[in-house]
């Protein structure tokens, strides 16, 4: 999270975003405190089998947290690269350059698919 940028119309990148969407794993205190301390809004559902808390009860903004699907698929066709899924790459440099060959990759698969409809 420290290392972010948020990119601006204008200007120099913002280092925090607006919000941060996570699944329940991620419902606990400390990390609602943490983003809470930095200014950042969570989108994290309670868990369904959580304690009841003292104060005010936890909010998730329903379409924000759909939006974060864009995302999970996005890793999922990562994974299909095995290179990229067990990581054979060590040096950050070369794993981001798999990475990017990858989403290539897929890019070149969605526009093939689009040609054909």
């Amino acid at each position: 999270m420290e290392k972010l940028a948020v990119p601006q119309k204008r200007g120099r990148p913002r280092k925090r975003p607006g919000a941060v969407a996570g699944d329940k794993a991620y419902d606990c205190k400390r990390i609602r405190d943490w983003l809470k301390r930095h200014g950042i809004k969570s989108v994290i559902p309670k868990k369904s089998n959580a304690k009841k808390r003292r104060g005010r009860p936890v909010e998730c903004d329903p379409g924000r947290y759909r939006r974060r699907n864009v995302i999970e698929r996005c890793v999922g066709w990562l994974k299909e690269n095995r290179r990229i899924a067990t990581r054979y790459d060590k040096l950050g440099i070369r794993y981001a350059a798999m990475l990017t060959l990858a989403m290539i990759k897929r890019y070149f698969r969605v526009l093939d698919l689009s040609d054909t409809t």
